[in-house]
């Protein structure tokens, strides 16, 4: 017999709305919400009363395990994962990315083989970082294997950032298919002209790199990726908008009926470019990350963005590097490893900044946190929800209760927290992954190998629609009359 659990005493809240009901777990699915359940024999009982109970959060951007600028992530597939699930998330989205001229399915291979460790859920994206007619062959294989999703580095040249010839015929697959194409916007040839200009000149700490990737950088590959896949016909998802140059293209977009989704980073929300003016060079290397973080008005916009629909998800693009290993740059900031860390407290910080400043509901906070992603990546309702039938994937989460964000005490394999000493109120007390409790009143109980691979189905609604769009938009043929001769 399966086992049940039984929450009681919350206020349940979805994407849609909020309201008093107990949830029913059995085995690994919903099996009730409705008020005044009666628990089953032997059933586990977590009272909830005074909390609400949200659908477990996902993040679709991260990088656990990832081999990067030579080294390692020090978080891998296990860690990285228990730590999400001690802040309410139940589900990471990984990004697969392999070498230049490596086969897809092969890196695909290898990435399961990391996964095997995880703690949550999890599913990836699969980056294109080089074409042939064995790229194209093997991404139909790669959405057959349930990775619907491709990403396309604009950034990293000479590593894995690849050219428009490369991102219109990948595009055009990714149509083909029925997948969903995401970038990276940065333009890498102006990047790596500043990064360069700067080192000559003399510029060679943490803070040459904010000045090496100005927000027109990253503006001008936002529009030139959403123009390209306007073009083509295929949706777009812009990861970690950290700008209004960003920003503003896909809120226009959008408004023209482009079929464009656009992500932001909780770390973007609130932490500024003051940080690169650290003279402590190790504080100031560990806010290195790409899009770096940016000045107060540009986070001014992304809240904009939230409450008015630009943005539609939360991510973190976790990718944490130790002290040690950032200072292989200490002597040139082109060295240093981009990245930082944010699935553990991605949700209680923007809880905290966003609902509790009254710039967000709970049900806006649950559709940027979770819902948005299992609809956009195409694992709705099975996650992103609360209702029967869906994956167990819940959070008790205490409105009240407060904690200080410390490097000495979160479950994240890293020496530092760009959080640091950020004291949150709103917290998850309880996770259940596929109504397991990886995460009760403090204590990390989270299993190795627990999490499954969330296999994704690729996206007739968007491709359909997208094609009738395309022909409608193209222009009609008029006949004329051949004159006499």
């Amino acid at each position: 017999m399966s086992e049940t659990t039984l929450i009681r005493g919350g206020t349940v809240v979805t994407a849609d709305r909020q309201w008093r009901a107990d949830v029913l777990v059995a085995g690994e699915r919903v099996a009730a919400v409705a008020e005044s359940l009666q628990a089953p024999s032997g059933c586990t009982v977590i009272d909830a009363d005074g909390a609400f109970v949200l659908p477990g959060g996902i993040d679709p951007h991260t990088h656990m395990e990832l081999p990067f600028m030579d080294t390692v992530t020090a978080d891998d597939f296990f860690t990285g994962t228990a730590a999400a699930a001690s802040g309410g998330t139940t589900m990471i989205i990984d990004f697969c990315i392999p070498s230049p001229k490596q086969s897809l399915l092969e890196a695909l291979k290898t990435w399961h083989a990391r996964a095997k460790k995880a703690a949550t859920d999890f599913s990836f994206h699969m980056a294109i970082t080089w074409w042939s007619d064995q790229v194209h062959a093997e991404m139909a294989e790669v959405v057959r294997s349930g990775v619907t999703s491709f990403k396309h580095f604009m950034a990293y040249k000479g590593a894995i950032m690849v050219d428009d010839a490369v991102l219109v015929q990948s595009f055009l697959r990714a149509r083909d298919l029925g997948a969903l194409c995401t970038v990276h916007a940065e333009h890498g040839d102006l990047v790596v002209h500043l990064q360069n200009e700067l080192f000559q000149r003399g510029v060679t700490g943490p803070e040459g790199h904010p000045l090496s990737r100005p927000p027109a950088v990253e503006g001008e590959a936002a529009n030139r990726a959403l123009a390209i896949a306007n073009v083509v016909g295929v949706p777009l998802y812009v990861v970690h908008t950290s700008c209004s140059d960003a920003l503003d293209p896909i809120i226009r977009a959008r408004g023209a009926g482009q079929c464009a989704f656009g992500e932001a980073l909780v770390q973007h929300l609130v932490v500024n470019d003051s940080v690169y003016q650290n003279p402590n060079w190790d504080q100031a290397a560990h806010h290195v990350m790409s899009p770096p973080f940016r000045s107060p008005e540009h986070q001014a916009a992304l809240w904009r963005g939230l409450q008015g629909g630009g943005i539609q998800v939360i991510g973190t693009d976790h990718c944490v590097f130790t002290t040690e290993q950032r200072r292989a740059g200490r002597d040139d900031f082109r060295k240093i490893p981009n990245g930082t860390g944010g699935v553990e407290d991605r949700m209680s910080v923007l809880w905290h900044h966003g609902v509790g400043t009254g710039r967000l509901t709970p049900s806006e906070f649950v559709a940027l946190t979770s819902t948005n992603a299992a609809r956009i990546f195409n694992c709705h309702p099975r996650k992103g929800t609360i209702s029967v039938g869906s994956d167990a994937d819940l959070v008790v989460w205490d409105p009240k209760a407060t904690r200080t964000i410390r490097a000495a005490t979160h479950m994240q394999k890293n020496d530092f927290n760009v959080f640091e000493g950020m004291q949150v109120t709103g917290n998850a007390v309880v996770t259940l992954c596929r109504g397991k409790v990886l995460w009760q009143n403090g204590t990390l109980r989270a299993e190795r190998g627990w999490g499954q691979f969330v296999p994704r189905a690729s996206f007739p609604d968007y491709s359909q629609a997208l094609a009738r769009r395309t022909s409608l938009a193209q222009p009609t043929a008029v006949k004329r009359s051949r004159s006499p001769s």
